[in-house]
């Protein structure tokens, strides 16, 4: 299986924009999509508060199972049930299920109400989604497990470790869902499972998921773990966007290029652990670090990195005839791996966004700099000093004047064509906090220059 995680903790797309996704990733190889919800799910009843004002309806969750079946999409549902639950205990109402009281990241799992709460929130999600066949827990970076008071006296009272009662936790939530959803196979990411013992880990009966960004060698010294721990299959996990720094905006191609390709290595090692075997790949593109993080590449930036990724993994590597085909479905004229860049029109949904993003990653800072620090007039004539106190010559101003308010009129037309792009994809939120991380804090300098200039 490949499957394209969409994380919608942040930018989350109109359904309108999925409708012409899903075929796009059916036509490069993906046969399944992750969704991680998180906020945009309709949670209902004591769970509402949960809810974005922007989640999607259960009408658009319907629709988006209608299109993933269209393609030929497997849909798996993730839910995070212990770590990277901010959403759910940045709440007052959900505060006290806090593994420590100040941070909001990871459930105290000796709370009979974290379980109680899991169990409901699993129930609203897998109810929706009847015809998946797998669902993802999460369960990775669960940051300050142990930490806690509970904690703290749970392992002095079991003479237990982190990695005892993480486990304990986690076979709660599969027993739940093993007893209340017979036939549902569960996923989950492997960086806690890692730290653990293979005779701790020998009992779960359970597919886990794998989770990595090492190097080979040291992924197939972790499977080899894994085996002598009785697994009898991995899902791999790789990652197309949103790895790159929190604040990334632009997509490095040959960077998620060769994550694939040392993943296509790891997967030719995998017929000598026999008798594990490879069950899927996870395509990750996380939109944030975290629910408080700021977002990373948009979707529409990063497809043609989507479309190469899956395509090596299709094509066993980027072969010639893996370019051929993402130029094709792209139109595309060319790839430029190490610069990032693509050649050509394209036809991609969002190409729009994916083109004026490029200008504003590679110009707007720099032209609106290049401005305000090198022009030697408005520094000589027009400094905060001058501005500050509306004190200056009207022959020196003028000198600097039309080129900065044109400078200053370009950018803004060109503010709202993207605007109006982007809300043809995005809801309000997203496209103002894009717009606020990525354009105001240059643009505003520049707003500021020439509202003092007039």
């Amino acid at each position: 299986m490949r499957l394209v995680h969409l994380d919608l903790k942040g930018a989350a797309p109109r359904v309108s924009y999925l409708e012409q996704v899903f075929p796009l990733l059916s036509q490069l190889g993906a046969n399944g999509v992750l969704i991680e919800y998180e906020d945009m799910f309709p949670f209902k009843g004591e769970l509402e508060i949960l809810r974005s004002p922007y989640a999607y309806s259960e009408e658009d969750i319907e629709r988006i199972q209608q299109l993933a079946e269209q393609h030929k999409l497997e849909v798996v549902p993730l839910v995070q049930t212990f770590g990277h639950v901010e959403f759910i205990l940045k709440h007052e109402k959900f505060q006290h299920l806090r593994e420590v009281e100040r941070f909001p990241n990871s459930f105290n799992p000796h709370v009979p109400s974290t379980l109680a709460l899991l169990k409901s929130i699993l129930s609203q999600v897998i109810e929706k989604h009847r015809r998946s066949s797998w669902i993802h827990i999460g369960a990775d970076e669960v940051f300050h497990l142990g930490e806690g008071m509970d904690s703290r006296n749970w392992m002095s009272q079991h003479k237990g470790d982190v990695g005892t009662m993480y486990l304990k936790h986690i076979k709660e939530v599969l027993g739940f869902l093993t007893a209340q959803y017979w036939g549902l196979r569960v996923l989950m990411w492997d960086d806690m499972l890692r730290k653990i013992s293979v005779g701790a880990l020998r009992a779960p009966a359970a597919p886990w998921g794998q989770w990595h960004w090492c190097s080979c060698p040291a992924a197939v010294q972790f499977l080899t773990k894994y085996v002598e721990s009785g697994f009898e299959a991995v899902w791999f996990a790789s990652a197309f966007k949103g790895t790159t720094g929190p604040a990334q905006a632009w997509t490095p191609l040959s960077y998620h290029l060769k994550n694939h390709l040392s993943w296509l290595k790891v997967m030719q090692a995998v017929p000598r652990l026999a008798p594990l075997r490879l069950q899927g790949v996870v395509l990750t593109g996380w939109q944030r670090y975290d629910h408080y993080s700021v977002l990373c590449e948009l979707l529409p930036v990063s497809i043609p990195s989507l479309a190469i990724c899956l395509q090596t993994l299709v094509n066993g590597g980027f072969t010639e005839e893996a370019k051929r085909k993402v130029l094709d479905v792209l139109g595309l004229e060319s790839v430029q791996l190490e610069q990032s860049t693509c050649e050509g029109r394209g036809v991609f949904p969002g190409v729009e966004i994916y083109h004026m993003v490029e200008q504003v990653n590679g110009h707007l800072k720099e032209s609106i700099l290049k401005a305000l620090e090198e022009e030697s007039a408005i520094k000589g004539w027009f400094s905060p000093y001058h501005r500050k106190r509306q004190f200056g010559n009207p022959r020196n101003m003028e000198s600097f004047g039309s080129k900065v308010l044109k400078l200053h009129e370009d950018w803004e037309s060109f503010v709202r064509d993207l605007r109006a792009q982007l809300d043809r994809i995005y809801f309000p939120d997203t496209v103002e906090e894009w717009l606020e991380e990525n354009v105001n804090p240059y643009l505003d300098q520049l707003r500021d220059l020439v509202r003092d200039y007039r």
